[in-house]
């Protein structure tokens, strides 16, 4: 009897025709947006992370943590985890502001340094961070904040 689990791997990617490339900030927000409930997008802030491959096509979107009011939780090792397990060179990180403002927080600028140096270790590159609402964004890129 074998005592530990055999661990499988497998990895099927979209044919060319179902790929979307991510080439600025503006195509990550309209990637991005749809994926935020937009019952509570104004209620209650959610992290979302875009994983993309070495040529910047969008892999999928994947939902780390829901918080409160002003505020949620990111596990840097699940969102690692989640990005090796896919096989991503690149991610870009999500989040929004239930107030609308779009003015970048202390702990916005702590979370994006931390996913940046945890990444660098593993060879993925953290490609923006953007703050979401639904009338617009704010790009960490586009402000040179990365």
């Amino acid at each position: 009897m074998n005592l530990l689990t055999e661990i499988t791997i497998s990895y099927k990617p979209p044919r060319d025709e179902e790929q979307i490339t991510i080439r600025s900030s503006a195509k990550a927000y309209e990637v991005l947006l749809p994926s935020f409930d937009p019952d509570i997008i104004c209620l209650q802030e959610e992290m979302k992370v875009l994983l993309l491959d070495k040529a910047n096509h969008a892999i999928g979107v994947f939902s780390p943590h829901k918080g409160g009011i002003d505020a949620t939780v990111v596990d840097i090792r699940i969102i690692l985890a989640t990005a090796l397990k896919c096989a991503a060179s690149g991610l870009i990180l999500a989040h929004n502001h239930p107030s609308g403002n779009l003015k970048v927080s202390e702990q916005d600028k702590q979370l994006t340094k931390q996913m940046k140096e945890a990444c660098t270790l593993l060879n993925l590159k953290v490609m923006d961070h953007l703050i979401i609402t639904p009338k617009g964004y704010l790009s960490f890129a586009d402000e040179g904040l990365l």
